[in-house]
């Protein structure tokens, strides 16, 4: 509910004050005219308390420069693979890379499907392939990746 007792601040908002800061709306909807997120901070609060419990901020990122730091390697150290992004502005969690062969692309996809490596196609816009690599992507999951993409290359290039 509103305040009951500063009831005298209703419907004297001044004009140009925001909705979410109006008494008179706040009343008129009982109090519930910006009901919070509180699933969303609930979950937000899991988390924080997880990353926390990895190390903090700090030990997230040096998880995800070592991720990134494996897989362009594998993508460099390779004539069958190419990062179409400048080095100066590759994403630590999102790495896009194409394959020497696009026509390999859905047996690419296929046989990474079949190894539980999903959601590898690239953006619609884009193509290619993209590995994203968020904070609960594990080390080990980066390494089944390199590890596919040197067998399909040895395979297929």
């Amino acid at each position: 509910m509103y305040n009951t007792t500063r009831k005298d601040l209703v419907g004297k908002a001044r004009p140009g004050t925001p909705s979410i800061l109006d008494y008179a709306v706040h009343a008129a909807e009982d109090s519930m005219f910006n009901t919070p997120p509180t699933f969303a901070w609930y979950l937000a609060g899991l988390v924080f308390a997880w990353v926390k419990a990895q190390g903090g901020v700090a030990e997230m990122a040096r998880r995800s420069e070592r991720k990134a730091g494996k897989l362009y390697a594998a993508i460099e150290a390779s004539n069958f693979y190419r990062a179409p992004v400048a080095k100066a502005d590759r994403s630590l969690m999102n790495v896009p890379f194409t394959l020497a062969d696009a026509t390999l692309d859905a047996a690419f996809l296929a046989g990474a499907e079949k190894r539980g490596l999903k959601n590898l196609k690239g953006h619609r816009s884009v193509g290619g392939m993209r590995a994203s690599l968020y904070n609960a992507v594990t080390e080990a999951a980066v390494d089944a990746l390199v590890g596919y993409m040197q067998e399909f290359e040895a395979e297929r290039g």
